[in-house]
């Protein structure tokens, strides 16, 4: 396995040998402004030779092909794929040579693992699929004792940037009442600001996964990942796990 840029983030968690795990930052990619530099999305009007460049580049980099999802904010999984591409917001596998991949610019990614590094899955978790049950669906997919898994949650936007209106907290709060604990109001009237990591932790509890790491790298405040909420005209950044 080649190695990749140094400033790319490896999860810090508890994962067996066989699970290996990134990150991608904006950095060491070939895409021009807005996009720069290393924007692997191939939805966001960047030129599509930059974006297959730079898709390469990582392939080469984590030595196996990642399973590009079609994400569409649902609660939809699949099976990881390299060579289809499926409308879903989570993937998972058991085999070698294929990455869970998650593609986000505020949105939450979360990656899996079980503790003997048999399968791993990634899900992409912005707050309509969150409140719709993603995680959920992607700790089922997996088949095995949630005690036995161990999550991991990477850069997304932070309570200090991430302003709701009302009905995304009831969204939580009807289903987890507990969740209210994750909103706090904002100095906009009818306005809440909402820690997304909470909530996916919340979530994650409620189906049995209690070994839950990662949390805390705001994707609007650190500029080494790209974010909608600063920029509308932006690139994406990989959240990535597989089997060796």
């Amino acid at each position: 396995m080649s190695s990749w840029p140094a400033d790319w983030l490896v999860p810090d968690w508890p994962a067996p040998g066989r699970v290996k795990a990134c990150v991608t930052t904006r950095a060491g990619g070939v895409s021009r402004p807005p996009f720069d530099s290393f924007n692997l999305g191939d939805h966001v009007e960047d030129d599509s030779l930059s974006v297959s460049v730079n898709r390469q580049h990582l392939q080469a980099a984590i030595g196996c092909s990642p399973a590009w999802l079609r994400q569409v904010h649902g609660m939809q999984v699949a099976a990881a794929d390299a060579e289809q591409i499926a409308e879903a917001d989570a993937s998972y596998t058991a085999e070698t040579g294929v990455a869970c991949a998650v593609l986000t610019a505020d949105c939450l990614p979360v990656l899996f693992c079980d503790r003997a590094g048999t399968r791993v899955a990634a899900a992409h978790a912005g707050w309509r699929g969150l409140a719709g049950g993603v995680l959920e669906a992607t700790v089922q997919a997996m088949a095995l004792p949630s005690e036995q898994l161990l999550a991991w949650l990477g850069p997304a936007i932070g309570p200090a940037a991430f302003e709701v209106g009302a009905e995304v907290r009831e969204a939580f709060v009807s289903t987890h009442p507990q969740a209210a604990a994750a909103f706090a109001p904002s100095l906009n009237r009818g306005r809440f600001m909402a820690d997304i990591y909470a909530l996916a932790r919340i979530r994650l509890a409620a189906c049995g996964v209690m070994a839950v790491y990662g949390g805390g790298l705001c994707t609007v405040s650190d500029p080494r990942f790209y974010s909608y909420r600063r920029a509308a005209r932006t690139g994406r950044f990989a959240s990535l796990v597989w089997l060796v």
